[in-house]
Parts: C-alpha cells; sequence; structure tokens
C-alpha cells in the first residue's frame, strides 16, 4: 500500500511548477528590488549634481543671499526625502592654489624660528583667511566675495526607497553628496590679499 503510494507520488508532476517558482521568486524579487534601490539611488544622485550646479551659479553671480541658496537647494531636494536631511557646506577662497590647504609660513628668512617646517608660536605665516590664527584649512565660511573660489558642497542623507537594508547588509538610509568648485563673478573688487603675521 505504502509502495503503490510512493510509486503513485513519484509519477505525480502536478505542482511543480509551484516548487520551482517559489525557488526562483525569492531571488528574482531580490534582483529586481535591488535594482530599483540601484536605479533611484543614480537618479537622485543625478538631481543632487543638477541642484548643486545651479546652487553654485547663483552663488557665483551674486544676485541671491545665502540663506536664499540654500532655501532653493532645500526645496528641490525635499520632493525625493521629506523625512530626509539636506547638509550644504559652502567656503570660500582667496585663490586655486590655496583650495583645501593650510595658510603657509612666510618666505621670509626667520619666518619659521624652530626650521621645522610646522607653525609654531613666533613662527610668520600668510593669515589667508584673516581671522587672526593659524588654520589648517585656509578657507573662510560663506561664499566669499567678487572673484573668490567658492566650494559649495551638498549632501543628503535618506531612508532607502527599497527598505532591504538588513536583509542585504546595506545600511538603512544612503548618502548622495555632490561638490563643486566655482569662481565668483567680478561684481565688485576683490578684497585685499592677506596680510602676514606671527603666531
Amino acid at each position: 500500500m505504502i509502495r503503490r503510494l510512493f510509486q503513485h507520488l513519484r509519477h505525480d508532476v502536478r505542482g511543480a511548477t509551484m516548487v520551482e517558482f517559489a525557488v526562483i521568486a525569492t531571488p528574482l524579487c531580490m534582483i529586481l528590488l535591488g535594482l530599483t534601490d540601484f536605479g533611484y539611488r543614480s537618479y537622485v544622485d543625478s538631481m543632487v549634481e543638477g541642484t548643486l550646479h545651479r546652487a553654485a551659479r547663483m552663488a557665483t553671480v551674486g544676485n541671491k543671499t545665502p540663506d536664499q541658496i540654500d532655501d532653493f537647494v532645500r526645496s528641490q531636494l525635499s520632493t525625493f526625502s521629506s523625512n530626509g536631511t539636506v547638509t550644504i557646506t559652502k567656503k570660500s577662497y582667496y585663490q586655486f592654489s590655496n583650495v583645501d590647504k593650510s595658510e603657509p609660513l612666510c618666505a621670509s628668512a626667520g619666518a619659521d624660528l624652530n626650521n621645522n617646517g610646522a607653525v609654531d608660536i613666533g613662527d610668520c605665516y600668510q593669515d589667508i583667511n584673516n581671522n587672526g590664527t593659524w588654520d589648517q584649512d585656509s578657507s573662510k565660511n560663506g561664499i566669499g566675495g567678487s572673484d573668490d573660489i567658492v566650494f559649495y558642497s551638498v549632501s543628503l542623507t535618506s531612508p532607502r526607497v527599497v527598505p532591504l537594508g538588513n536583509l542585504l547588509g546595506w545600511a538603512d538610509t544612503q548618502t548622495i553628496s555632490a561638490n563643486t568648485l566655482m569662481r565668483n563673478q567680478p561684481y565688485g573688487s576683490q578684497a585685499a590679499p592677506p596680510e602676514r603675521k606671527r603666531t
């Protein structure tokens, strides 16, 4: 009796398609959800990049205040994530050669009292950002003035569109960043060059 039942089951192929579909459906769904997440991220990435370039152009032309530019960026990116966080960084430099560089020691003799290549008390340095102290980054906060170089950076941190973070080992949020460097239009005369000071 049992033997006949097993023989009957062995030749019964009804439901085989359901089992095969169950085996294939899970990885197929994971691939489709992963492609959806990747595609959406690429789309948002291009929108962040485009918003950044429009905002940087507004900043360098000089007809908008920094707050108006920040509001523009936030309003453009809020369409992608109402519960996302937009971070905006604006720094200005006197010239391109100062970007992401520390304030240099003076070229004159006796500028480096300890002769160690580092800035110590009493050393002469160029105060490029005119804040009265030596800085590792020679930038000023904000969009600067005429002919200054503006570093503008935007980051959008938001939850993933497909909640697969824990399942695939991804973070539950994603951060998309873009930055650009532009020179302000000469809508006035550029500020005086930096002074030499001692620490």
